[in-house]
């Protein structure tokens, strides 16, 4: 009988080497699409800009096949919107705008969405209202400036023609705060998909040519941006109200820590004023802030001279009016009424709260001032000696109903009505009154 030929060693290992190689390539190109997804929740903030261009060179590096913002915001500053749509427009990377289900894009979070290379929205959101607003004796009141208007709708109508949608919507989103739902969006140009999630949209685009790429998208695996912690921490701190009530607890911290030089309140203050600044992107109104300073000068002035009067009510009427002007609002934002208040109120009530409390203090320092010293009422009151006192023996006089330790220059005997001249610690010094 015939024995089989063995396979010889060399080429079963070339085989194995051969196999190993293709499930390799196989698993490589099962990942190798990738989508990298951004969520924006809150209002657009100078740590948006950070978050959004650390995302795209991550998404740049790491060859994703697009990269994702999803946008649910009131709004934001007309600064950080400018250099986000401009990171939008600088990377190769294909950015696709979605606002999700539930989630609305008003004011900044239009302009953006409006700025990516695609656009979509889910069922039931909005986008609109873009008219940017400023803080008057009335309230929150419409920018009316033609000089700031015309500017912002120029560059609004142009972000739209650059990516072909709606320039009349472009521009009525800011000189009407015109709305429009996901269907009105998709049916006047505003928007080019209607998706019920990231995967949905994904499938939808899958084929698109956007700058130069045909996207692979229909089965790629999403990634959610994970921000590091640095990036982390200065979102929490660029919360407009956040930052803005560090300034504030930071300057009464420095009002305290000068009037109370042992309890290192000042540290405090500084510390809370440089994560405020950092959290505002520097971007601090010069006069509010000087204003605040005056107010707190004003308030220690008032707790070094007797009685509350003009400096304290001139310090704190300074702190109101700086703390109005600091909330982050005018030309440069873009913010919706409602989120306006909601900062008017967050900066105004601790300010006018703190305010009334260090009245309170300097009112009940001038109160102490001005009483006069218990040494101050005893001199010259009246006692009665219970005990016979000399310049030899001391012992106790009667004084207002209570017993207290005497000694006199002079020999005086038991039940004399004396004269307090004087007091040595515990001690009263007396003599009999003529």
């Amino acid at each position: 009988m015939k024995m089989k030929k063995a396979f010889h060693p060399l080429f079963i290992l070339f085989f194995c080497i051969t196999l190993t190689a293709s499930f390799m390539l196989s698993a490589e190109g099962a990942t190798e699409n990738r989508v990298l997804v951004l969520e924006i929740a809150e209002s657009i903030t100078p740590a948006s800009d950070n978050l959004i261009a650390d995302a795209i060179e991550i998404a740049e590096n790491g060859n994703y096949e697009a990269f994702v913002i999803t946008l649910d915001t009131p709004g934001g500053g007309l600064e950080e919107t400018q250099i986000i749509i401009k990171a939008i427009e600088n990377t190769t990377v294909p950015v696709i705008g979605f606002v999700p289900e539930s989630g609305k894009a008003w004011s900044a979070g239009t302009l953006i969405l409006m700025g990516t290379d695609i656009a979509a929205m889910a069922p039931y959101t909005v986008i609109g209202s873009a008219q940017p607003v400023k803080m008057s004796a009335e309230g929150t009141v419409p920018v009316e400036d033609d000089k700031i208007i015309n500017a912002l709708v120029k560059f609004s109508v142009e972000t739209a023609r650059k990516h072909g949608r709606n320039e009349t919507f472009a521009e009525e989103v800011i000189t009407k705060n015109r709305n429009l739902n996901d269907e009105e969006a998709l049916e006047y140009g505003v928007i080019e998909y209607r998706a019920s999630s990231i995967p949905d949209l994904m499938a939808q685009v899958d084929g698109e040519n956007v700058k130069g790429r045909n996207l692979q998208t229909a089965n790629a695996e999403i990634e959610t941006y994970e921000p590091p912690f640095h990036l982390l921490f200065l979102k929490i701190i660029s919360n407009p109200i956040l930052s803005s009530l560090l300034l504030t607890i930071g300057l009464y911290g420095i009002i305290f820590g000068i009037s109370n030089p042992s309890a290192g309140a000042e540290i405090l203050g500084i510390i809370a004023i440089v994560l405020g600044l950092i959290g505002t992107g520097f971007d601090i109104n010069i006069a509010a802030f000087f204003l605040i300073l005056v107010g707190a000068g004003l308030l220690i002035l008032e707790l070094n001279s007797p009685g509350f009067g003009i400096f304290g009510l001139a310090g704190l009427i300074s702190l109101v009016i700086g703390s109005l002007f600091l909330v982050p609002l005018g030309e440069k934002n873009i913010y919706t009424p409602e989120f306006t208040r909601l900062l008017v109120l967050a900066i105004v009530t601790p300010t006018v709260v703190i305010g009334l409390f260090l009245v309170y203090a300097v009112y009940k320092v001038a109160e102490i001032r001005k009483k006069k010293p218990v040494i101050g009422t005893i001199i010259g009151d009246t006692a009665r000696t219970i005990d016979a006192v000399s310049p030899e023996k001391a012992g106790f006089v009667r004084y207002k109903g209570e017993y207290w330790k005497a000694r006199s220059e002079e020999e005086i005997e038991v039940d004399q009505e004396v004269e307090i001249i004087g007091k040595e610690r515990e001690v009263l010094v007396i003599k009999r009154k003529v």
